[in-house]
């Protein structure tokens, strides 16, 4: 697990039986994003939950693995659409607690469905990768997910340009992710892991669409962090968790969105302890705007940092500018 410390906040619940997941929520029946088939509850007596898997999809190869799961390629037999299945040990589950109607729920599954059900209209709302089936077996979970294609994550789509992408496209990409972690906001999810490899390109069209995964560490926001656990990535920690073992939602996103755009621009991954160490570079080559939203989203006090909000309406994000130059003198950033 990607954490740090301390005690875990929820309760691992170890299901005795194989079960496969009801698509509902109070008692509402879901449509997902993507409008393509109703999402219901398809628990038949006659097959398990395995057997059941096996007839609706089809699983190919693996696309990647991380710290909780494996996730693999594959396609839904009825319609050939294509989906990505991940798997996750029972073990690096986190459970929500009981709901009203006796279910219990993975934090992954009960965020994405309350980004499904809940959803306040924004402009970042399609954003989030849309969950279409969820199964629990004795020993893991699978996740049925949206599969955009074609579409790479965003480290490989850094890695596949072969430099730093140069200003506008860092732009293009971050104003997509702004958007979508303030539609997060604004639905009462925290990611806790916003970073390249957890954030989807879709390269079919001349401008990229960007999409959110990897919801496994999110959690529902409202309170300050503060039961001595990092959820994410530790190089990525913000700065008063390493001070103080506590942070909070909305400067921590800021601080990730930072993250992901200095990676853009640069050739070296960033880590938050070089920075308080003063040894963090930043190009020269880039646009007055862009380098004070980049140092905003690094203030060291989380009080000082913008909110989404503020993002958002940044003059570097309502403006589009003249090609960069090729340049990428470096410069220490104080």
């Amino acid at each position: 697990m990607r954490r740090s410390r301390c005690f875990q906040r929820y309760t691992l619940h170890t299901c005795t039986q194989e079960h496969v997941g009801c698509f509902c929520v109070k008692g509402k029946q879901i449509n997902p994003v993507l409008h393509i088939h109703k999402i219901t509850c398809v628990a038949s007596p006659s097959l398990s939950a395995k057997d059941q898997f096996e007839a609706k999809y089809e699983q190919k190869d693996q696309l990647g693995k991380g710290g909780c799961g494996s996730v693999y390629g594959g396609y839904r037999r009825a319609d050939n659409l294509p989906v990505a299945i991940k798997h996750i040990p029972k073990e690096n589950v986190v459970w929500t607690d009981t709901d009203e109607n006796g279910q219990q729920l993975s934090i992954e599954v009960a965020a994405m469905l309350k980004l499904q059900t809940e959803s306040a209209d924004s402009v970042g709302k399609s954003a989030p990768i849309s969950l279409l089936d969820w199964y629990d077996f004795n020993q893991e979970q699978i996740l049925v997910l949206e599969r955009p294609v074609p579409a790479v994550d965003l480290s490989q789509f850094i890695e596949n340009n072969k430099e730093p992408l140069q200003e506008n496209q860092a732009k293009t990409i971050i104003k997509q992710l702004v958007d979508a972690v303030k539609h997060l906001e604004d639905t009462n999810i925290f990611h806790r892991d916003i970073k390249p490899k957890n954030i989807l390109i879709e390269t079919g069209s001349e401008i990229p669409r960007l999409r959110l995964i990897d919801f496994g560490l999110s959690c529902f926001t409202n309170t300050e962090y503060e039961d001595g656990w990092f959820y994410g990535t530790a190089k990525h920690a913000p700065p008063e968790y390493i001070s103080e073992c506590s942070y909070e939602a909305g400067p921590a996103t800021v601080w990730q969105v930072g993250v992901v755009l200095y990676e853009m621009l640069h050739e070296s991954l960033f880590d938050s302890r070089k920075l308080l160490d003063s040894k963090l570079r930043i190009r020269t080559d880039l646009s007055t705007d862009c380098k004070r939203f980049l140092k905003s989203c690094f203030c060291l006090s989380p009080g000082w940092r913008p909110t989404l909000k503020e993002l958002q309406c940044h003059p570097w994000l309502l403006f589009l500018m003249k090609a960069n130059s090729p340049q990428t003198t470096l410069t220490m950033y104080k």
